[in-house]
């Protein structure tokens, strides 16, 4: 087998690591079609409350992702993976046994609570070579869209058939489906370590925080998923008021976010292989505000909607491609799980902030009904379009790893580093003696793939890792 090909544990190790993420995912978004509707009918239901109540799931994955990561390397990824679940599951059956509005932002916040996202992750690092990381982290990152797009169908479609409790009580299913699958098909792994490229590390969170590229990106992933989580506390309602759909909410979700996906495809050829990005960014972002722009004027009439929504979905989805690989792309060489954790923190803190200023303008401006979070969306998406427009051209550089033997010798360490940086296309090169593993920056058009793949470090030889 070739090295740069997945081996048997590690596509199991993927592919159940994978299927974990999507029963849970699909938790988290399965009720977003629905719920606003159904909220409106629980004991002491306020507009603040019900986006509360959408959005506080966010805030404590925000909080508790990286501390989570960080735990599971010192008493193992499975304990925290699985208490994580529980934690979910827990959460789902206070929703769905909840009578108030206040009950259901209590069960949400615990489902938030099981931030596992990151400790997935890891271990997916312990279970794969470098060379073949990249792989298996593209393997499990695509569930989240997938996920995504199953949920806004699926919710719907359960919703007439057992109602937002039912759907609650199905994500706690999950979530114990989710625990067999980590006990029964995810590989041991047979040691931790502390991966810098998908792990978070806190002495390199003030070079991360004070990065004015990533700060850019971090503040596009902040506003789109503000301005997800608001307009699905809109959207529900203004479906309905403007006369609902015959076939059901998931037929008139369905082709929708089929098309969007088709549409984004070419955009994303465009930017990567052509080195367009900057271009097709900022066209994306000002199409989601061209799409909110549609939600306030025409909110009242279904096919608007669906054109609007086409429109949002078609940009939401190029942006949720693009932004991790920009972050990738903008990260010093040792600092991409760092800047992925922030990036990640930012990410759900938008959910939260999304929903709570959803529902609170939803209740300041009442008698303009839907037109007022819509309006807020518009405004959001302008901002992000003026600060993305002040964006550099990415570099195309990607990232590798190369295994060295641990060296402690300063001296050593800087002459390695500087046989890395002779090598044609690349650019970066940071020594991780700890870790036996060399953090490379490499513009893969100019990379002597031959020399890297010959490059042997003192004592041992190196591995080349596969590209982000």
């Amino acid at each position: 087998m070739s090295s740069t090909q997945l081996s048997r544990t590690e596509g199991r190790a993927a592919l159940s690591l994978a299927a974990i993420f999507a029963l849970r995912m699909l938790g988290l978004f399965m009720i977003y079609p629905v719920f606003s509707v159904y909220a409106k009918g629980l004991a002491g239901a306020t507009e603040v409350r019900i986006g509360l109540a959408l959005g506080i799931y966010g805030l404590a994955q925000a909080l508790l992702q990286i501390p989570f990561g960080t735990l599971s390397d010192r008493i193992g990824r499975k304990p925290v993976i699985a208490g994580g679940l529980v934690l979910f599951a827990v959460g789902s059956v206070i929703a769905a046994r909840a009578g108030s509005i206040d009950g259901v932002i209590i069960g949400r916040a615990l489902q938030g609570a099981g931030a596992i996202g990151s400790t997935i992750l890891a271990l997916g690092a312990d279970l794969t070579r470098e060379e073949n990381r990249t792989k298996a982290m593209a393997l499990i990152g695509a569930t989240i869209g997938l996920s995504f797009a199953l949920a806004m169908v699926a919710g719907p479609l359960l919703n007439s058939w057992v109602g937002v409790p039912g759907i609650f009580w199905l994500t706690a299913l999950l979530a114990l489906a989710g625990i067999v699958v980590l006990y029964t098909t995810v590989p041991q792994a047979s040691i931790i370590r502390h991966h810098r490229d998908t792990e978070a590390v806190p002495a390199l969170f003030k070079r991360v925080l004070s990065n004015g590229e990533l700060l850019r990106l971090d503040f596009g992933i902040f506003i789109q998923h503000a301005i997800l989580t608001a307009t699905f506390l809109a959207l529900p309602l203004a479906m309905k008021q403007a006369g609902g759909f015959s076939g059901g909410q998931w037929l008139f979700y369905l082709p929708i976010l089929a098309l969007s996906f088709v549409l984004m495809l070419p955009f994303i050829i465009i930017g990567e292989k052509y080195r367009r990005m900057k271009p097709v960014f900022i066209g994306a972002v000002a199409l989601v505000g061209l799409g909110q722009l549609s939600l306030l004027f025409w909110h009242n009439n279904l096919w608007a909607i669906a054109i609007g929504l086409l429109v949002f979905f078609a940009a939401f989805n190029l942006l949720e491609a693009s932004l991790p690989s920009l972050i990738s792309k903008a990260a010093p060489a040792d600092s991409k799980g760092t800047a992925m954790g922030v990036y990640s923190s930012a990410q759900f803190l938008g959910i939260f902030v999304g929903g709570a200023l959803g529902g609170w303008v939803q209740g300041l401006f009442a008698a303009q009904g839907q037109a007022a979070v819509f309006a807020l969306t518009t405004v959001l998406a302008l901002c992000w379009l003026l600060v993305a427009c002040t964006m550099p051209a990415p570099r195309y550089l990607a990232s590798r790893l190369v295994r060295i033997p641990p060296i402690r010798d300063r001296a050593q360490r800087k002459h390695l580093s500087e046989r890395l940086l002779a090598i044609a296309g690349v650019v970066e090169a940071v020594i991780v003696a700890d870790e036996g593993v060399a953090y490379l920056k490499v513009d893969k058009r100019k990379l002597d793939e031959t020399a890297l793949a010959a490059f042997t470090a003192p004592g041992a030889d190196a591995i080349a890792g596969q590209a982000t």
